[in-house]
């Protein structure tokens, strides 16, 4: 099913413009993949490479395409006043399995240091909920990027 998914996010349109813009559902996904990175306050090296390993596994891209989507991403993310901006795009462009699976995504983001701060927790919490993700969905997701994060602290709490 996950490969189902991330077919599916690879084949979302580009948004039709030379310039990405945040109407575009893979610089919407940047921008909160980058958003719940620095929730923290804290931007580390491993961070930013998971960053972009993520963004080119999941619409198959590397060189110069990802480093564009990336520091769109980036700058969408700064430009924002909110994530609602992001979110509604990918609610109308995301059917629940690929919606779930960006959870997953945002999840293995936050332990990309190992950790799981109560910022990015919350992030992912509102980021969840404004795209229709249910919460034993949203916590299993968490279960499994904990699991799978090597020395991933934090994880053991329930909501």
């Amino acid at each position: 099913m996950f490969e189902r998914v991330l077919s599916f996010l690879r084949d979302l349109p580009a948004g039709g413009a030379t310039k990405p813009s945040a109407d575009d559902p893979r610089v919407a996904a940047s921008a909160l993949l980058y958003h719940v990175m620095n929730a923290d306050g804290v931007r580390q090296d491993v961070e930013w490479e998971r960053f972009k390993e993520i963004l080119a596994e999941t619409y198959s891209i590397s060189g110069e395409e990802l480093d564009a989507l990336a520091a769109a991403g980036e700058r969408a993310d700064n430009e924002a006043i909110d994530l609602y901006a992001f979110t509604s795009v990918l609610k109308r462009q995301l059917d629940a399995d690929a919606r779930k699976a960006f959870i997953g995504l945002m999840w293995e983001m936050v332990y990309a240091d190992g950790e799981l701060h109560e910022l990015e927790d919350n992030t992912v919490w509102r980021v969840a909920e404004l795209i229709g993700v249910e919460r034993q969905d949203r916590v299993e997701a968490r279960r499994k990027a904990a699991a799978e994060a090597p020395g991933a602290r934090g994880a053991s709490s329930d909501e």
